[in-house]
């Protein structure tokens, strides 16, 4: 059974840990063997204390056997950026500025995290800082693709994503100030999603841009995606950006159908690969067919011409728009230099 365990998502570890046909110490066990033999190739994970893992994961299964399990995430690994602060373990932002630097303290997903019985597996690279769209800037090693080791993963949360492609661990957090878990999902074909801002605390994330940072779930499936973003959304008053518990609502799965998705003019027009574009039109095919209420090509449209005077004369919401198409440019660009080489 070892040998699947990599494939399965964290719904279905949970039912089978739930049933007793899985201890999380096998689990954990499976998936450190499966690091042993990937990681320095892939290069996602900076840091792994095998030792404290195990210790984790023997805790989970003598709750268990108490009849004290925590919930779904009881006895799952997650896999945290090493942006993000996990008591005892390593916070170097992939520098080597801070390499000596072991956190003090839980941030508050970790504590969450610790909450639901899940286990803290690990520290994945990044691009320093966070400051990056390939994990290629990281100051500790690459990061490789796992689909095609030649390729890029994306980044900032790039080992994030790529561990999660290798199958080297079921769930991961990624940080997301201008796409740093949803560009590094879509390359390495997994699920990342940026909460809202406020809805999972900031306390324990090493700052990028503070009005624009989230911590987010990463996982290979919606359902595993959602069981993590559950366990992160809550009220903390060390963030005073974070909602309270009366603002908070997630949307039930039932209540998908009632979506409606727009999707940017242009976007699939020149320039754009005809494998990727081939891809995001069978997404737009299957979510017209099965999903959502409607999809609309016309209500965004993001790539029409504008004429700028004096910058410092524009709207705050223009400038913020027009930087933000800048680095989305930039990525793109990123990219085709990586698949040109």
């Amino acid at each position: 059974m070892a040998d699947i365990l990599h494939t399965l998502s964290a719904a279905e570890l949970g039912r089978r840990l739930a049933a007793g046909t899985l201890t999380s110490r096998a689990l954990c066990e499976a998936l450190i063997a499966r690091y042993d033999v990937l990681n320095e190739k892939v290069g996602a994970f900076t840091h792994l204390d095998r030792a404290d893992v195990l210790a984790q994961a023997d805790a989970s299964d003598a709750r268990r056997q108490a009849g004290q399990g925590r919930g779904p995430l009881e006895g799952i690994p997650v896999a945290i950026k090493d942006n993000i602060a996990v008591k005892g373990q390593p916070l170097t932002c992939s520098s080597k500025m801070l390499a000596a630097l072991v956190s003090p303290y839980d941030s508050h997903v970790a504590e969450r995290l610790r909450a639901a019985g899940a286990i803290l597996y690990g520290r994945l690279n990044m691009d320093e800082f966070a400051m990056g769209s390939s994990t290629e800037n990281s100051a500790v090693r690459k990061t490789f693709n796992p689909w095609d080791l030649t390729r890029i993963p994306g980044g900032s949360s790039g080992g994030s994503a790529a561990a999660l492609a290798a199958g080297l661990v079921p769930l991961s957090l990624g940080s997301d100030t201008g796409g740093s878990i949803r560009q590094p999902a879509s390359h390495c074909g997994v699920v990342g999603l940026k909460p809202t801002y406020g809805l999972v605390s900031r306390f324990g994330l090493v700052a990028f841009a503070s009005s624009l940072d989230q911590i987010g779930p990463m996982a290979r499936s919606v359902e595993d995606c959602e069981l993590l973003l559950a366990a992160l959304a809550s009220a903390d008053a060390r963030d005073m950006t974070c909602f309270g518990s009366d603002e908070r609502t997630l949307t039930a799965a039932g209540e998908a159908k009632k979506l409606r998705i727009g999707i940017p003019k242009g976007f699939l027009g020149k320039g754009v690969a005809p494998e990727v574009a081939a891809a995001v039109n069978g997404a737009i095919e299957f979510y017209r067919a099965r999903v959502v209420r409607s999809l609309r090509s016309n209500c965004l449209p993001l790539t029409s011409p504008c004429r700028l005077t004096t910058w410092s004369q524009q709207p705050r919401r223009l400038r913020t728009w027009a930087a933000t198409m800048a680095s989305a440019t930039a990525i793109v660009q990123r990219k085709r230099r990586h698949q040109s080489r």
